[in-house]
């Protein structure tokens, strides 16, 4: 019942609050990114302070200690990363929803254009032409409200984590009433 409740409290706070749930997981995104980048400076900064000590070599004559350290490249660029994604959600959300729809958009032109020179040699159909519009104008569409579409994927999941949830307390009642009947006819056994 717990896992139910949780599954229909989160699937409906995803339905009532969509577009700043896309906001809240980016920013808590970004702040994962930042906190694994400052984890890989620090530990550039340790180890490359380790690295200024004696040099120590085994048996073998493999060197133990006293190693540089790789510079944190990575790192660096987690911790800009997370910083852009926790402090400027919004922009980048607009930012990749920008992208995809210039590639929906240039994709739709490209099979129009293809079915414009199909055409040329043979009759194509409307129906072919249905899905390269569809295309197009949902590209023109998240160009013009970006943030909508980012929170679709928000949407359908918490949609599904509502019947989820649905589902999950019905499979406890079901499991409640069948053990009932278990337990009432093992007592009913023990008394013949």
């Amino acid at each position: 019942m717990f896992r139910a409740i949780c599954a229909l409290l989160t699937g409906a706070l995803l339905l009532a609050y969509g577009e700043q749930m896309v906001t809240w997981i980016t920013i808590a995104i970004g702040v994962m990114f930042a906190v694994s980048g400052i984890i890989s400076v620090v530990t550039y900064l340790s180890l490359k302070r380790q690295a200024n000590g004696p040099i120590v070599y085994d048996a073998n004559g493999n060197q133990l200690t006293g190693i540089k350290p790789a510079f944190p490249i990575v790192g660096i660029g987690s911790l800009l990363l997370g910083i852009i994604l926790a402090l400027m959600p919004n922009t980048f959300i607009n930012s990749l929803m920008f992208i995809l729809a210039a590639l929906l958009i240039l994709g739709a032109i490209n099979q129009m254009s293809n079915l414009v020179v199909m055409n040329r040699v043979a009759h194509i159909g409307f129906f072919y032409w249905i899905v390269p519009v569809v295309i197009f104008i949902v590209g023109m569409a998240m160009l013009l409200k970006p943030s909508a579409f980012a929170s679709i994927p928000l949407l359908v999941l918490g949609w599904c984590m509502l019947l989820y949830g649905v589902a999950e307390i019905i499979d406890a009642v079901k499991i409640h009433i069948c053990k009932k009947q278990l337990d009432s006819k093992s007592d009913k056994s023990q008394n013949n």
